[in-house]
């Protein structure tokens, strides 16, 4: 049995609804955390099995399941027997280079999204795939890894008073994106930062590593746009839903995130004129520093093109030349070159060519 692919491609051939898992493979152990919740309780526990699952669906509380890791497959197969979740939606949990959707079926809802951070100050960007079912009364979280992404909506939980506490499922689906796509505003942020450190290092003193830099901000932007540009179409999808998992009110808090994302998309867009702008710029420093060092080697080669000539002509062979006899002939001959040189520089500044 196949159990990790690195790439979608690789799964040409096998039949549709294939459970397999395509991504990284993360060094952990996947894990089953159940939180079963209401406005008078709250039961965290992590579970051994997905048998255990189905005693905490009832009517009476939201039940929230996070799975971390997909590496087990026999996890994901199990979830969707117990809960009647179709093949080809277990096969887009498990496939890890999902673009961002939305799907919409009689008993549940499928959403996938990625959490995006950024590395270590610099332009290397970590995505991690999120997924989504909302059933009546549970919703499942299927993570690529154990994190602490989700651990302020944990920390809400806590607080009895919290307004988590008094809402469906779909209010929880709702908070999960909202944390998600928040984080995107402190990738914003560090991009801020990033662009402007090399906008500066451009302007100033441009270096290879210059272009090394603008050349992976863009390459990380392309990757950004292709993960976050098609939120707006998720968002607005669910936004135009009737399904009765969604009530009228998580709607409406589902457009807020639409804002946030559209600002995103917008701060991408920004980026990438940049990012271009910088380009050209960091070509045109580069054309502009091979001009002056032409144009130094220029005059060089201009100035000494007449005392070459001069040195040439008393270089040659010849018996009867009356300057070799004469006994100030090499001091004047220097005076000539130094003339020479004094009234072609005075000549070059006068044109502004200096």
């Amino acid at each position: 049995m196949i159990e990790s692919l690195s790439y979608a491609s690789e799964k040409a051939g096998m039949e549709p609804g294939s459970l397999v898992h395509v991504g990284d493979v993360h060094d952990h152990v996947s894990s089953i955390t159940v939180i079963n919740y209401n406005t008078a309780l709250l039961e965290k526990r992590t579970l051994a099995s997905v048998d255990e699952i189905p005693p905490y669906d009832t009517p009476e509380t939201v039940t929230w399941v996070i799975v971390n890791g997909l590496e087990n497959v026999a996890v994901i197969e199990a979830i969707g027997r117990h809960f009647n979740i179709h093949a080809l939606v277990l096969e887009d949990i498990l496939n890890t280079h999902q673009r961002p959707k939305f799907e919409e079926f009689e008993n549940y809802l499928y959403i996938v999204f990625k959490a995006i951070a950024l590395q270590n100050g610099d332009a290397s960007v970590e995505y991690e795939q999120i997924s989504l079912l909302l059933l009546n009364n549970i919703v499942f979280t299927f993570k690529e890894k154990p994190d602490d992404i989700l651990d302020p909506i944990i920390n809400r939980l806590n607080v009895p008073q919290s307004h988590i506490r008094s809402q469906g499922g779909d209010y929880l689906a709702y908070v999960i994106m909202d944390t998600v796509i928040d984080e995107y505003f402190a990738l914003q942020d560090a991009f801020d930062e990033l662009i402007e450190t090399v906008e500066d290092e451009l302007l100033t003193n441009p270096t290879h590593r210059t272009m090394t830099a603008i050349q992976k901000i863009k390459r990380e932007l392309i990757f950004l746009r292709r993960s976050i540009s098609p939120l707006r179409e998720l968002l607005a999808a669910i936004h135009r839903s009737e399904s009765p998992l969604l009530s009228e009110r998580t709607r409406h808090y589902f457009t807020d995130v639409y804002d946030h994302t559209i600002r995103i998309i917008e701060a991408l867009e920004s980026y990438r004129d940049l990012i271009s702008g910088m380009l050209d710029i960091y070509l045109s420093s580069i054309s502009n520093k091979m001009n002056e060092t032409m144009k130094v080697l220029t005059v060089f080669s201009t100035l000494f093109i007449p005392l070459t000539f001069i040195a040439g002509v008393y270089g040659m062979n010849f018996e009867f030349m009356p300057e070799l006899k004469w006994k100030w002939a090499y001091p004047a001959l220097w005076v000539v070159f130094i003339g020479i040189s004094a009234s072609l520089l005075m000549f070059f500044r006068r044109r502004k060519w200096l």
